[in-house]
């Protein structure tokens, strides 16, 4: 496959960078291309977490059990586990950009169709069920469009500048979530109808897809796919040999799943922590997730401008002992003022640790193979996550869930410490 050529930020721009203190840190905003993605994936985002955060809260009311916020996780990510290995294939051989394009259209259909049931105030029981099943159908296009994006933001910037538009790729998602959570119980305040500020979250959601297809039509770089060699089957089975035959990116792999499995589940039951625990409402629920949102964002930055450090996998490590150490502290919180910074920690460590984990699997891995690659490693990424709130959901049934959530957080240590002092090639990159 040809490489296509990479819109180049002008000399007066890559000047004015160095000038600036702050540079450093947002050097992948020099390229066009990757600002037009930025800007629009940031904007579409944005509108996610205020439907997460909104659909969350309704569910739980609607529901009065936490089981259906684990479900509701599953439903919407376990797609990732069934078809994004089939979306990696796809987006090595036909154009990225086309699989995106309409990964983001039919996610718009979704957020319409969900707003509009919860707008004709439909019966609880279908309502619920309706809204479960558009999470799958949502993850499903997600599934398709995920590696195809994943494969699409190395061909926007220079190669020394990857690690730098990884990290200011996952700000946008995390400061996405700031903005929507922070938003999210703004309908609820404004409407007395919670039906009503439901369907206009939704709503609003929808239209936020528009900015990315605008963004992904205006891009100047085009994706020439390689003239495809044997079935979709064999190109699977390749990119999974190149995977398990390098202990580097098999390691990373595992460690990814296991973060999201046992770490994140902390963010997709903070409902439960708002209302049950701390007793702060849906405020209480906007609220911390705006400030797990800042801590992540936080966490990009300060991986943003760490630029070519050497040690990344040591590091990695290092992050993510913090980051169980601060889940479990947050578990223990007395109080949600105790609860704010602690969340807001442990955000900054799980940012720091997806974001090196990330740059150190696109730095090692070839463009002719990135889309499979990428697949495989958004499956363990990604996939580690409804697996977990499935089970942190049930187990929860029979356990108080700050006791579940603790030794998640202590399990999340104890294998990075394992890692630390094994021999494995994470410690070498």
């Amino acid at each position: 496959m040809s490489k296509p050529a990479v819109s180049q930020p002008s000399v007066e721009e890559i000047e004015q960078h160095k000038k600036h203190p702050l540079g450093r840190v947002f050097q992948a905003f020099t390229y066009r291309d990757f600002r037009l993605i930025w800007f629009g994936a940031f904007t579409s985002s944005s509108g996610t977490w205020l439907q997460e955060t909104a659909l969350a809260w309704l569910l739980l009311q609607l529901t009065n059990d936490p089981f259906y916020l684990g479900l509701n996780s599953f439903l919407a990510m376990a797609p990732i586990l069934l078809f994004t290995l089939l979306g990696g294939v796809l987006a090595d051989r036909f154009d990225r950009r086309r699989i995106l394009i309409t990964s983001q259209l039919a996610q718009l259909t979704f957020a319409v169709t969900l707003a509009l049931l919860a707008f004709f105030n439909v019966a609880s029981p279908v309502l619920v069920m309706s809204a479960l099943l558009l999470s799958f159908l949502t993850g499903c296009a997600q599934a398709f469009g995920g590696p195809a994006y994943q494969s699409l933001i190395p061909m926007l910037v220079e190669k020394k500048d990857l690690p730098n538009a990884i990290a200011l790729n996952s700000i946008q998602f995390q400061l996405a979530r700031v903005v929507g959570a922070s938003i999210g119980s703004f309908p609820f305040a404004i409407f007395a109808d919670q039906m009503i500020a439901a369907a206009v979250s939704f709503g609003f959601n929808g239209l936020t897809f528009i900015a990315v297809i605008i963004a992904l039509m205006s891009l100047s770089v085009r994706h020439i796919p390689r003239a495809s060699i044997g079935d979709m089957r064999s190109q699977l089975r390749e990119g999974l040999n190149f995977v398990w035959h390098q202990e580097g990116l098999r390691s990373l792999t595992f460690l990814a799943f296991a973060c999201t499995f046992f770490g994140m589940q902390v963010t997709t039951f903070l409902a439960v922590f708002a209302r049950d625990i701390f007793r702060t409402g849906a405020r209480g629920n906007a609220e911390l997730m705006a400030i797990s949102g800042a801590g992540a964002v936080v966490g990009a930055l300060i991986v943003a401008g760490l630029g070519h450090i050497k040690q990344k996998g040591r590091y990695t490590l290092i992050m993510q002992i913090g980051f169980g150490l601060s889940v479990i502290a947050f578990t223990l919180a007395p109080n949600i003022w105790l609860a704010y910074p602690l969340i807001f920690i442990a955000s900054i460590f799980m940012m720091c640790v997806f974001s090196l984990i990330t740059s150190l699997v696109q730095l090692l891995v070839t463009d002719e193979m990135r889309g499979r690659v990428m697949s495989i490693f958004m499956v363990a990424f990604r996939g580690g996550m409804p697996l977990g709130s499935l089970v942190t959901g049930t187990l929860a049934k029979e356990f108080p869930l700050p006791s579940v959530l603790l030794v998640q957080g202590a399990i999340m240590t104890l294998l990075a410490i394992g890692f630390l002092f094994s021999n494995s090639e994470v410690k070498k990159h």
